[in-house]
């Protein structure tokens, strides 16, 4: 049997880099959307849906932050599985 607890160990501390860094964006209502999706998200993504992520991690906040809340569809230079999956996120009814 193969051994998988390095590739394990190196995932679990990639989630929980990029966890910190969607709570510490710098733009506090980014830190919100972001860390809350993070938070619910990140540790159930693969590798491929963790590179989709940091890719959206990289854009700037503004940018970023009216991609999540607009009504109109994204930019297609930017639209993504991940996108359309955060933004879903936070327009999910939440309970009371």
């Amino acid at each position: 049997m193969a051994d998988t607890t390095g590739t394990d160990d190196a995932l679990s501390v990639r989630r929980r880099k990029l966890k910190f860094r969607s709570w510490h964006r710098g733009m506090r209502e980014m830190d919100l959307i972001m860390g809350r999706f993070a938070d619910a998200c990140v540790d159930a993504m693969g590798p491929a849906e963790l590179d989709d992520y940091e890719r959206l991690m990289e854009m700037p906040d503004p940018e970023l932050f009216g991609c999540v809340l607009a009504d109109d569809a994204p930019p297609a230079d930017v639209d993504s599985p991940m996108l359309r999956r955060l933004r879903a996120f936070h327009r999910a009814p939440r309970g009371s």
